[in-house]
This record gives structure tokens, sequence and C-alpha cells, in this order.
């Protein structure tokens, strides 16, 4: 199967970046009020000390759309506390990347970069790099779902935890959540002053803030205003010596790689008695950096080994692949209290607009000869020129728990958007870059939904659970513009708009039986569905539209929840299978054009553990484990293989077919793509006590991931086996847990690790290097 990416004109890039902003320095001027709160922390009662007993931590979730304990929910949950999540992203990683491996069964990557994160749960998702693109796996944040690749993206920051639900979770929070939801909840405001900051320096001049402050505004008004600014230079050079293809391209040192990521938010809490509460928020971003970088034929026929060089590219056109996007919104969440039920709103906007540019085929054309011709596919863009995404919920909510707890509850979502997409084939006897090459496309999706849940305790020991929605998703999408000849002549054959709907059932049913007050037992059933999608940016090869109709699950799961040896560890243990009917997939067609289809199921069964264990005083353990097995269920279906000029330039190990001059492989029998077979992660800490309020600690966290496909046939190349990654903090913390400074390292034994690949091209993507640095943090209360 071949990959090209999607684009628009590069001439009709108009937006001005620069390089500070006034939100930059609102983001430098938080640093200053968080300093002057320290004389004030000195006069407040001490945080409190890392304790030294054993005993582990209550972690209360909202996974059900109400506060429990992590152990009485029927659900596999994975919890990331802000504190580890901040310590993973200390050399300014993508906090949404960072999390990757780090949750079993949560996998996540990029081909296009820090604006279009994709996310797979139980080896459920999309590797689809299309800005329209739908993923089977939601991101909430703050109690709003981001639909929107790009809006996916927003950087997380202030945060106090994420949960991973694991599995369907339709019947709470709606479509396209057949693998599972990432759930975000930040730092809120509060009458009692309190404020954190995170700073950290390392190589390549990176540096990380990532803090928020607040407190009481009068008796009913509070606030908390948070921050996160990421930078790092440029570190790749770029060789290449010849002509540029598209006149963008200078030979330079330290020219990619680079970026600066620039956020705030603002809450604001109304609170005029116990009954009512109203939460306001308002949030910016302003990025710009480097599309991912594709280094071509650092796979060689045969092997998947890679070891060419991180930091140096030979691009002759995109203009050193630059990105850059501006992205705002804002939520109002009211909540009345009437004794026996509790009624919540939450309306939210989001908006964002910007681009992102890359020298697709990761070389110089001339340079990579194939059946002795300059073979090259060239440059792409995507640019959203606008899009705008409205949601309003309302939930009615029992306060009762005991013996029946109920939710009912309805949502909106309306997203619209106008993305231009730009991409050219280069060779050097092709005539003159075709200026009209680009398409607009004008997207439309909407959905209503009504929902329920009802939890009976019907003894002591044995909860019921059962959830049912019921959802409209209409799309549509229509071509504004075509790709049209140098001369202006319009070829383009197919359909200029599509819509597609459907109305789906989700439910899900669920026991929990408490064994003992250290030991549960749990079962679930669910059924979800992802909604119909359209594939428009096809049109730029002047090829129709594609589409593909709604892929729906059902899952089955058990496992135990535990908190053993006097709550010295916790153990959570489940066991899944689901299969997925009429699963949506992207392949390409005979012309090599990307393809949404529907293949007639998918399998899949597997494990995931999740254990915190206080062995001894002062030393802290955290391991996780997942096991997958997945496969294609699909005789007749069948995917293109790496080509270019006709000929295969990778070792395909399917049985294949040939149509024209085109190869393709079966994929019957295959597992998902970017669905690990395990993973594994560990990570430890370690305190030395010094004095009555300080300790020298050491911790380090490390992940090691089984054999990932990257495409969906069978290859001696496109994979991963045994990746793995470590970091290390070595530090000092003092004033009973108030401020700690570290050394830190993150991929700190260097790995080139393949994350990805553009097949026809046998292009590598890696993940990021090695960075060692120093971080600082400072909390008050």
């Amino acid at each position: 199967m071949q990959r090209h990416r999607t684009t628009s004109a590069v001439t009709r890039v108009t937006h001005d970046f620069p390089r500070r902003s006034l939100l930059a320095q609102a983001c430098a001027l938080l640093i200053l009020p968080l300093a002057a709160q320290t004389a004030l922390a000195q006069d407040a009662a001490p945080a409190e000390a890392r304790s030294a007993a054993t005993a582990l931590d209550t972690i209360t979730v909202t996974a059900e759309r109400r506060e429990q304990n992590l152990q009485d929910v029927p659900v596999s949950v994975g919890v990331v506390q802000g504190e580890a999540l901040r310590s993973y992203a200390e050399g300014a990683d993508d906090t949404l990347l960072a999390l990757s491996g780090r949750v079993p069964s949560f996998y996540a990557e990029t081909t296009t970069g820090r604006i279009f994160p994709r996310f797979y749960i139980r080896g459920l998702g999309n590797i689809d790099f299309y800005l329209g693109a739908s993923q089977p796996v939601s991101i909430i944040q703050d109690d709003v779902v981001l639909e929107h690749v790009v809006l996916k993206s927003n950087p997380v920051y202030d945060v106090d935890q994420v949960e991973v639900l694991r599995g369907p979770q339709g019947s709470l929070f709606g479509r396209n959540t057949t693998a599972g939801i990432v759930k975000f909840d930040t730092a809120k405001p509060s009458q009692d002053p309190s404020g954190r900051v995170n700073v950290s320096y390392g190589s390549y001049n990176t540096v990380a803030i990532d803090g928020g402050m607040g407190g009481a505004i009068n008796d009913v008004l509070s606030y908390r205003v948070s921050t996160l600014y990421q930078h790092r230079d440029d570190w790749v050079d770029n060789t290449y010596r010849g002509p540029s293809a598209d006149g963008t391209v200078t030979p330079k040192n330290d020219t990619m790689g680079g970026y600066d990521d620039r956020n705030l938010r603002l809450q604001l809490l109304y609170k005029p008695n116990e009954q009512f509460s109203l939460l306001g928020s308002v949030h910016t971003r302003d990025y710009e950096g480097t599309s991912t970088l594709f280094l071509r034929n650092a796979l060689v026929k045969g092997s998947n080994r890679v070891d060419v060089p991180r930091d140096k590219v030979a691009f002759d056109e995109a203009d050193n692949n630059p990105q850059a996007y501006k992205t705002h919104g804002g939520s109002l969440k009211a909540t009345y209290d009437f004794g026996n039920t509790t009624l919540t709103s939450i309306s939210a906007y989001e908006t964002t607009s910007g681009y992102s540019r890359g020298d697709t085929d990761g070389g110089a054309a001339a340079n990579y000869p194939v059946n002795g011709l300059p073979n090259g596919y060239g440059q792409s863009m995507g640019q959203v020129q606008d899009l705008d995404q409205f949601t309003q919920e309302l939930r009615l909510a029992s306060n009762a728990t005991d013996p029946l707890s109920w939710q009912v509850g309805a949502f909106y979502f309306d997203g619209r958007d106008t993305t231009d997409f730009y991409q050219r084939a280069w060779f050097l006897n092709a005539p003159a870059r075709n200026p009209n090459n680009w398409v607009r496309l004008r997207n439309i999706n909407t959905s209503w939904a009504g929902f329920g849940q009802v939890s009976w305790k019907a003894t002591d020991a044995l909860t019921l659970t059962a959830g049912v929605r019921a959802t409209k998703d209409e799309k549509s999408t229509r071509l504004l513009k075509t790709a049209d000849t140098a001369a202006g002549l319009v070829t383009y054959k197919g359909r200029h708009n599509v819509e597609m709907s459907d109305t789906q059932p989700s439910w899900d049913l669920s026991a929990m039986y408490e064994v003992s007050p250290e030991l549960s037992l749990y079962a679930r059933v669910a059924r979800g569905f992802r909604g119909p999608t359209i594939q428009g940016r096809s049109a730029v090869f002047n090829a129709d539209f594609t589409t593909a109709d709604s892929e729906t699950i059902l899952s089955w799961e058990a496992g135990i929840k535990s908190s053993l040896f006097d709550n010295r560890l916790r153990l959570n243990v489940s066991g899944f299978t689901y299969t997925v009917n009429d699963i949506q997939l992207n392949g390409n067609d005979s012309n090599g054009n990307g393809v949404l289809f529907n293949a007639d199921k998918a399998r899949a069964y597997g494990l995931e553990a999740d254990m915190d264990w206080r062995p001894i005083p002062n030393l802290s353990l955290t391991a996780g484990l997942s096991l997958l097995h997945s496969e294609i269920q699909d005789k007749r279906v069948y995917a293109q293989v790496c080509a270019l000029n006709g000929v295969v330039v990778c070792t395909v190990n399917d049985p294949t077919i040939k149509i024209g001059s085109n190869v393709y492989a079966q994929i019957d029998g295959n597992p998902l793509p970017n669905a690990p077979k395990y993973n594994l992660n560990l990570a430890a800490r370690y305190d030395i006590p010094v004095g009555d309020d300080g300790a020298v600690f050491f911790a380090t966290d490390w992940n090691k991931q089984g054999e990932t496909q990257f495409v969906l046939y069978d290859s001696k190349e496109f994979y991963s086996k045994g990746n793995f990654e470590g970091g290390l903090r070595v530090g000092y913390t003092g004033g009973y847990g108030a401020w700690e400074v570290a050394a830190f390292a993150r991929n700190i034994t260097n790995e080139k690790n393949l994350k990805g690949v553009i097949e026809n091209y046998m292009a590598a993507v890696y993940n990021d290097p090695r960075i060692i640095g120093v971080s600082f943090n400072y909390n008050w209360r």
C-alpha cells in the first residue's frame, strides 16, 4: 500500500506566525507572580511531606461521569497523575505522545508533527493522515470532546490526572469511542491560594515551563491561570546541494526540528452558594514548528533495521517543512444541586487555523533513481482555513448511590471546516509545477444523542450497571475548488458533494462483585460505533471521493481489582476480546490514490495489568503490561504495496496479485496496524531522607514495545520489534515536598526507534533524540 500526504497550494500560505507574540509574553509574565508567591508560601502551612508510610493513596476517577474510587468502577481504567506526566515531558516532549506506552494498551504516534497525533487503544486506531480523518479514540479535556485531529493535539498542562478508559465507551461518551477515550482533567480554581510551576532546560536549547496558580477573588469568585511554553532550537541540517525543486530550499545547518508552543488558559469559578456553581474557561495556543521529517532510504530492502543520522536530511523543496497553528476555545460548565438530583450543562466552542507542509518523498528525486529514472513524489501541504466546533451537553444525575443511582442526558455536536490540500509529483523531465493543483473542501459534521445509565446495588457485594445511547451522525463534504491543469482546465470527473448519515445504538452491561474489601471481580459487555467517514482529499489527484460506512464493535471483558498487603499493593488485571464489524481501513486504488473502505471485520483478544506497589518506606514501584493479538478477517481485501515506477521496493510476505502495473497484497489474517503485540512499562522512585523536611531521590522509567506493524500488509521492512526507551531523574526535594531540583535524561540510551514509514520511498520516522537537562519544581498552598 502506498501512502501519500495530502496538501494544498503552497502559494496560498499567507499567514504570518511571528516568533514572538503577546501570548509568549503572557506565558513569561505568569512566572513573575509565581515567584512572588514564594514569600507568602513560607508563612503558610508547609506542603504535606512525602509520606514514609507505605499505604497507597486512593485514586478517584470520573469514568462513569461521577466521582468514584478506581477500585469500584467496572471499567478497565489506566491512570497517570499529573506529576508523573510532567516528568515524562520534562524534555519538552509532546505531552500527548509522552503518554504513549505509560498506560497498558495505549499507544500514540505521528507522521504529521505535533499538530496531528494518532491514538490507539487495544490495537484500534486510524493510520490515516487526512485532516478530515475520524479516530476511534476520543480525546476529552475538562469534559469537552475534541473531535478534529488538530484539536486533539491541544497540549495538556497544569493537569491533575489523566484517565485512559479502555474499550467502547459509547453509552456515556458517544460515537467514535469504539477503542476508548483519553480523559484529561486540569487543576481547577479554588478559594484556597495554591500554585505550582515546573521549569526545565536541556539539550538543543530545550525549554519547558508548565505552571498554574489561583485563589480567591472574593467570597464567591475564584480563579486559576495556567500556562505551557515549550521551545527547542532547530537541530537538523539540510545537506541538499542541488537546485531547489520549488525555489524555497537553501542548504543550511540547524534549519529544522525546532518548535515554539505557547499556551495560556484562564478559569473562573463562580459559586454563590452550595447548590450552584458556574465554571468558565478560555484558552489559546500559538504554535509553530517542524512537520515530521521523513528519512528517505533509511530502510534497506529485506530488513527493518535503520541507522541513518537523525540530524541530517537532503530536502530539495517544501521550505524546510514548516507547520504552524493558532487555536482558541472556551467552555462554560453550570451545575445546580436540587437535593436529590444534580443538573449539569456543558457548552464549549473551539476554533483553529493553520498549515503543515513537508517534503513528502524525504529527499531529492535525482538522488534516488528507480530503473534509471529520478523519482520523487514532491511536497505536500494541508491548510485548515477555518475550523469551528460547538458542543452542548445536558445531564441530570441522581445524588443517591445506594441502592440505585442513575443519569440521563442529551448531547449535540457541530463541527465545520474549510481545508485546502496541495500535492504534486516532481520528476526531472516533468513540466513546471502546476499552481492550480490544489483543492478546497468544506466539511460539516453534526451529531445528536440521548443517553442514560442506571446502577443498582443488588446486594452489599453485587452492583449491576446498564447504559444506553442513541446517536444520529451526519456528515457532508463539498468540493469548492478542483485540481485543475496549469492552464486552468477542469479535469475532475468525480462527485462534488457527498452526504452520509447513520443512526446507531450504543450500550453496555456490567457487574461488579466485592469478594472482600481487598478484592473485587467485574465483567462488562459493550457495543459502540464509529460514524461514517468521507475521504475528500483524493480529489487532489482527480479521483472521486471515497467513503466508509459506520463500523460497530462488540467487546467483552472481565477482570479483578485488588488492594493487597494493607493497601501497599494495588493490582488490577483485565482480559478482553472484541469484534469490529465493517472496520474502517485506509488503502490505495489502482492509481495509488488514498481510499477509504470497510473490511468485513477485525477480531482481537488480550490482557492488561496495572500495578502500584510500595514494598518498603520511601520506595514506589509502578508497572504495566499489555498483551494483544489482533487479526483482520476479510479474504476479499487487498492493499497496494510499496512501489516506484512499477518496481516493488520492499519484501512482501503476503500473497500478491498484479493489476496493470500495480501489485496488491492480501491482508486477511494480518494484525491491525500500530497494534503492539505487547507493551511493558516500569517506573521506580526511591527517596533517602535528609533532615526533617528533605530527601535525595532517584527515579527511573522504562518502556518496551513488542512487534508493531506499520502498514496493512506483512513485509520484512515495515515493522518495529523491541523498541525501548528509558528516563532517569536524580535530585533533591525540600520543604516537605514544596520544591524539587533535579537532573534528568529522556531517551537516556539515545535509542533510534522506528516509529513510522513512507513505504514507497523506504523512508523512516524516528523517535526524538536523547535530551539531558535540569529541572526545578515548586508548589505552594
